[in-house]
């Protein structure tokens, strides 16, 4: 039997399991860690959460963050995953005092600026983006559809995100699936159907950035009616300089035998 510590966080209503193995306490070879995300993550029979943080020590970076779904697979970056990382170094590990959390994550090095409960974090450079007729496409660390709706309470998020997650345009590593409601020129409401968690969470951080960016708006409403704020530039035909900012809150620390 071994006992893992945990701490439960959640970023705009993202909530995740934040293991630290910064001091390599826990030896977990990668089908260990997906086996650990499926226990943790289950809101039945484990803790319950969109995601598993795993904090490791990094070469590069402050912290290295790995980001595995409920349903095993490890994604390369998560918006709201990295902002709870942050305010975890920043809590538990070194007092930031203003200056930035260096974050390594597969998609590259983010920083991040820790203010109380909110952290502000500059995202990759987003990549492959693609206005359709109905289905706009952007990579904002993974790959984001994002379609503007009408009516987004009556849409039915999980129907539809699950066949067009799954569909042959996005195959074979699918896509979050991203509804958009314009609210006014400068504020959107978003839901999301995530790819891994396989069902609507109540935010998604790269998702606010991907809906924010194919709009030009920088308010983002999520479904558990948080706001998100979205900073990015235009120059010579691309986004840059993007930032994610919201609250990143810890909710309680546990522990859980295996």
């Amino acid at each position: 039997m071994q006992i893992i510590e945990f701490t439960k966080m959640v970023a705009a209503g993202n909530d995740f399991a934040v293991v630290n193995n910064m001091a390599g306490n826990y030896d977990l070879p990668h089908p260990a860690l997906q086996a650990l995300a499926k226990k943790m993550c289950d809101r039945k029979y484990g803790i319950g959460a969109d995601g598993l943080l795993f904090i490791e020590k990094s070469d590069k970076a402050d912290l290295a963050m790995r980001i595995f779904n409920p349903d095993a697979s490890e994604a390369n970056m998560c918006g709201n995953g990295a902002r709870c990382c942050a305010r975890f170094f920043d809590f538990n590990i070194a007092s930031t005092s203003g200056e930035p959390v260096r974050i390594e994550t597969k998609s590259g090095i983010l920083e991040s600026l820790v203010k109380s409960d909110t952290v502000l974090l500059e995202m990759s450079e987003p990549h492959s983006m693609k206005i359709g007729p109905k289905i706009n496409f952007i990579n904002t660390g993974v790959p984001h559809a994002v379609i503007f709706v009408d009516n987004l309470e009556n849409t039915d998020v999980d129907s539809l995100g699950r066949k067009i997650r799954n569909s042959e345009e996005f195959a074979p590593q699918g896509a979050n699936v991203d509804f958009v409601k314009v609210i006014d020129k400068d504020t959107i409401e978003v839901r999301t159907y995530e790819r891994g968690v396989e069902a609507e969470t109540l935010a998604c951080g790269t998702g606010s950035v991907a809906a924010a960016i194919i709009s030009g708006a920088h308010n983002v409403i999520t479904r558990g009616k948080e706001r998100l704020k979205v900073y990015f530039d235009k120059k010579d035909g691309k986004i840059v300089n993007v930032r994610l900012e919201g609250s990143a809150k810890i909710v309680y620390k546990g522990r859980i035998e295996l």
